[in-house]
């Protein structure tokens, strides 16, 4: 109606004001506690530094390329504007007179807002970029050139990202100046599409001809850019600038340079010249050359006179990809060394071998996990991750210093194990703070097919030297606990079954003392018990950003961390280790490949406390950094490992004083550092095809090798494998982090990849390549011959009865012998919640023999003959043993029988003793308990039967039995503490050993 007002109500108003002012506040709130109790614990860590450089940056440059923006966007609005003609009263223009109507009193809110906007989202953008911009201002130089431009490799890690990104934020600026100075001249009478002649005004004309002069200048700059970005091209071969690159794409690049210079002059010139001929000729020359010259010239020598020569004509630049890709992933010094894969051995020389054959891993700490957690948990609010790790340890043996692996973990605390009446704020948050004890166990034994624990139990034991194992900082520690507080915190059982407490007297975490502290807290974590509770004191501290990886990447957010951190014993003091990553993309002719893609294998696949690495590409890695973060106290120290990268140089001198030098390590803690999975699985990776350092062979792909898949299910790569060895031609084993390498043709083996990571040879690369007509067995193909063998299958249908499984550990292959010797343990699982694997057989295998047995001398014996385990002896379980004495399955070449005569009978009786035997272990477990005693001295009578069976039937034959005889069951855990109760299965001896005692006690709270 006329003269009604388009106004909202003023009601309206008065509602919608102070929502809108609320909603900034909470969003100002929120962001402000964050950023501040970020910075808290940046000084509780000692990087503040860390904080203030990158929000600094980050201000910055959302500042000084967001004001860009705005300004561009606001004064080509305001040009646009003032540069308007008189209006008119043409139709077009009647038609538009009330926008215009609308929008001028409101001019200055209007061009504030459109200017605010398109500076704001720039600005947001441009902050996103600061580690592009600090490594641009803080570049060093690699001291290295490129081949085609002859650069410091500096200029495209550093520099050229910077140019790029620049270059993307100037023409979009330029575009959004053009566009919404189109805009601004159609709407004030600038640009009139229905007149029919000066459709455009001089002064929009000169207008928008210098922003497409602009335009072309940049398209320019881009060009020129471009012949420097050819060193990443795909376009051949391999990665870099090929001959197509270098003959047709360059030349193209420098033409279009020219021609784009050319119409930047013309666009100019226009202002001076009626109507649009000569810049649309320009363009459409620039366009019709970026086609033709760009595109199909390229397409044509790619064609006809690269493919039909493409091996003479690639080589120099197949060259170039090879020494750049083995200079970036640090394999340069990686060179094969023929090794001659004997596929027969004799015992003598199985049993002289004492630095790889007694160190050999029977527990595969991907498969432990449950294990310990039956045998180790003690309280059910303590748990172990699910991956453990394997780090070495030297002991004392018999007077001497004895070095060897362990498979070792921390007792974590898992609140899951905590049950419902026990799930209070209290509790969870200021009783239950943190977990207790780290536990190891040798890596190549076991005690009645469980791990025989070194560093074990609570109250603590062991000869670690362990001094301080309360763990606040882990990989399942809660988000935030407060300690020091007037509630006792559990510290797990102590002499007796009593149970202990503690309070934290450390100084990690930050200091809740104050109101003001709690209150921010308690928005960050959305708790108002935080601030409400009087329990907490003015000593009390809140821990939080408590995983070792968090905290790592928190203090240094430019490395890329490997996916395993693992713990370690140093100086008394539980400490976690990490491995960083500094990466780039913009390493001139190098191969990129996928971080992600390449570090994933069967056990990242399938472990919960294994980081999935990005999927990013990188074609420059450094293990630059080593990282330490104190269980107990939480501080975070960085190394700097790789002195000489300059990418870390770089980030050294944007965060000065942030990472320590290489001469502070100390002596303990070098004697734990070791080879990172994730830079070993990518340079294994690219080593399977730049092992090849001749151009013509490189394209053929003839002697490529890959990963091999794992045995399991999974479908993934074979990860690699920690072990203490002696690798050829070396005086005394050292530990290693190994990987075996397949044909990509023929899924045979065709080398065997170590590097050594000992102190005085850290980093040491051993790559032995089989000879190319050799036919030895791949992991996968090994896998499956020994479940093929007639004696293991039977052996392992009765162990996969009704009531257990078996389960397959870590297949290491292992050079002995100038030969490939494969060792796979077994572990059999009762089936239920409270199941866990023991070791109970060991297979091994070489050339095409195989042997298995209860323990790996067993295996080596029944393998090789008598006496090729004597190295091995006390290796494997110690299961006692069956009472007529062990056969042979031994088949294939080198294989021995390493029998002992058994019982007599004839078949028909030793049937109906094997039968006898399994039914009287079945009566034991229908018992109410039942009779773990009984069900032992059934086992064994079973066993002794079954050996009189293979000394009257056939090898190949598997003994007739009744059923799959049954495992019993573990006893269920009392009140949180879990008392391993599993006997072993059939056949093993293992049932008659009684298990380790763990006291049950209930928990507390």
């Amino acid at each position: 109606m006329p003269g009604t007002s388009r106004r909202p109500p003023l009601t309206r108003m008065r509602v919608l004001v102070p929502v809108l002012v609320v909603l900034v506040l909470i969003i100002v709130a929120g962001v402000s506690t964050r950023l501040y109790t970020d910075l808290l614990f940046y000084r509780s860590v000692d990087f503040s530094n860390v904080f203030k450089t990158v929000v600094f940056t980050r201000i910055l440059l959302f500042g000084l390329f967001g004001a860009v923006m705005a300004i561009a966007v606001g004064t080509n609005i305001v040009l646009a504007y003032r540069l308007r003609p008189p209006s008119d009263l043409s139709a077009e223009q009647q038609s538009l007179e009330r926008y215009r109507v609308a929008i001028e009193p409101y001019m200055l809110p209007v061009l504030l807002a459109v200017s605010a906007v398109f500076g704001l989202l720039a600005g947001l953008s441009a902050s996103s970029r600061w580690r592009t911009w600090l490594l641009w201002i803080n570049r060093e130089p690699f001291g290295e050139v490129d081949a085609q431009f002859h650069r410091d490799i500096s200029y495209y890690t550093f520099t050229y990202p910077f140019q790029r990104f620049l270059l993307a934020f100037l023409l979009t600026a330029v575009l959004l100046s053009l566009l919404v100075a189109v805009l601004t001249h159609y709407l004030f009478g600038g640009i009139r599409l229905q007149s029919p002649r000066d459709r455009v005004a001089p002064a929009a004309k000169a207008h928008i001809s210098v922003l497409l002069g602009l335009l072309a200048l940049l398209k320019a700059w881009a060009y020129y850019l471009d012949r420097f970005g050819l060193v990443f091209s795909s376009r051949g071969v391999a990665t870099g600038a090929s001959y197509t690159d270098v003959h047709a794409v360059l030349p193209a690049k420098l033409i279009l340079l020219f021609i784009s210079l050319a119409c930047a002059v013309l666009f100019i010139y226009n202002i001076f010249q009626r109507g649009w001929t000569l810049p649309l000729l320009g363009a459409g020359i620039l366009v019709l050359s970026s086609v033709v010259i760009g595109g199909i010239y390229p397409a044509i020598v790619q064609q006809f006179q690269v493919k039909p020569n493409e091996a003479s004509r690639e080589e120099p630049y197949i060259t170039r990809n090879i020494g750049a890709t083995r200079s970036a992933y640090g394999i340069q010094d990686v060179e094969p060394v023929s090794y001659p894969a004997s596929t027969d051995a004799k015992a003598k020389e199985i049993a002289a071998d004492t630095g790889t054959v007694p160190n050999i891993r029977l527990l595969d700490p991907s498969k432990m996990s449950p294990t310990f957690q039956q045998l180790q948990q003690m309280r059910s609010y303590y748990g172990f991750p699910q991956t453990l790790d394997v780090d070495r340890y030297t002991t004392t043996e018999n007077g001497k210093p004895k070095t060897q692996d362990y498979v070792v973990s921390v007792r974590e605390l898992n609140q899951a194990g905590l049950s419902d009446d026990q799930r209070n704020w209290i509790n969870e948050h200021l009783t239950y703070t943190h977990g207790r004890g780290f536990v190891t166990a040798p890596s190549n034994t076991a005690d009645g097919g469980r791990p025989d624990f070194n560093q074990s139990d609570l109250p603590e034991r062991g000869d670690l030297g362990v001094k301080e194992s309360r763990i606040y900082f882990g990989e399942m520690s809660p988000e935030y606990s407060i300690v020091g507080t007037r509630q006792a915190e559990i510290d797990g059982p102590g002499p007796g079954d009593t149970q202990l407490t503690t309070s934290y007297d450390g100084d990690g975490g930050v200091s809740i003392g104050s109101s003001f502290r709690r209150a921010l807290f308690a928005l960050r974590f959305g708790e108002p018990n935080i601030v409400l509770s009087s329990d907490i004191t003015s000593d009390s501290r809140i821990l939080y950003e408590r995983n070792p990886r968090d905290r790592v990447s928190k203090v240094a957010p430019w490395l890329t961390l490997d996916g395993d951190p693992y713990p370690a014993v140093v100086d008394g003091r539980v400490t976690w280790i990490l491995d960083g990553y500094t990466t780039s993309d913009a390493y001139p002719y190098s191969a990129r490949v996928t971080f992600g893609d390449v570090t994933a294998d069967s056990v990242t696949a399938q472990s919960r406390n294994r980081t999935q690495q990005p999927e990013n590409k990188v074609n420059y890695i450094r293990n630059s950094v080593k990282a330490t973060v104190d269980a107990y106290n939480g501080t975070v120290t960085l190394y700097a490992w790789d002195e000489q990268d300059p990418v870390l140089r770089t980030w050294m001198k944007a965060f000065p004083d942030t990472v320590r030098p290489k001469s502070q390590i100390s002596d303990s803690l070098k004697e734990h550092l070791r080879y990172p999975e994730d830079l070993f699985k990518v340079q294994r990776d690219l080593i399977g095809s730049y092992h090849v350092d001749n151009a013509r062979d490189f394209y053929s792909q003839e002697d490529f090798w890959e990963v091999s898949k794992s045995p399991d299910d999974t479908g993934k790569p074979q990860p690699p494998f920690y072990v203490y060895s002696q690798l050829p031609g070396r005086a005394e084993p050292s530990y290693n982090l190994t990987s075996p390498l397949i044909s990509a043709r023929s899924s045979k083996l065709a080398a065997y990849m170590a590097v050594s990571m000992d102190p005085d040879n850290y980093g040491q690369f051993t790559l032995l390549q089989l000879p190319r007509g050799a036919t030895i067995n791949g992991p996968v193909q090994v896998h499956d011959a020994i479940e093929a063998n007639a004696d293991v299958a039977s052996k392992l249908t009765l162990w996969r009865g009704q009531g257990s499984q078996t389960i397959e550990g870590n297949l290491l292959t292992l050079p002995v012998a100038n030969g490939l010797l494969y060792v796979e343990p077994y572990y059999v699982q009762a089936r239920g919640s409270t199941g866990y694997p023991t070791l109970q057989g060991v297979a091994a295998a070489f050339g095409d023999g195989i042997g298995f047995g209860s323990t790996l001398a067993d295996a080596l014996n029944d393998l090789f003959g008598a006496g090729a385990g004597d190295s091995a002896a006390g290796a494997g379980t110690s299961a006692a043993p069956p009472t007529t004495g062990e056969s042979g399955t031994g088949s294939g070449a080198g294989a021995g029988t390493g029998t002992t005569t058994p019982g007599g009978g004839d078949l028909a009786s030793a049937v109906a003793a094997a039968e006898s035997a399994y039914q009287a272990g079945e009566d034991a477990l229908a018992k109410s308990p039942p009779d773990f005693a009984a069900y032992g001295k059934a086992q064994q009578d079973l066993q002794a039967a079954l050996d009189r069976l293979r000394a009257l039937t056939p090898s190949t034959t598997a003994p007739p039995t009744s059923a799959p005889p049954t495992a019993a069951p573990s006893a269920g855990a009392t009140g949180g503490a879990a008392t391993p109760g599993a006997s072993a299965p059939p056949g093993t001896g293992a049932a008659s050993s009684p298990p380790a005692a763990v006291s049950p006690s209930p928990s507390p709270g």
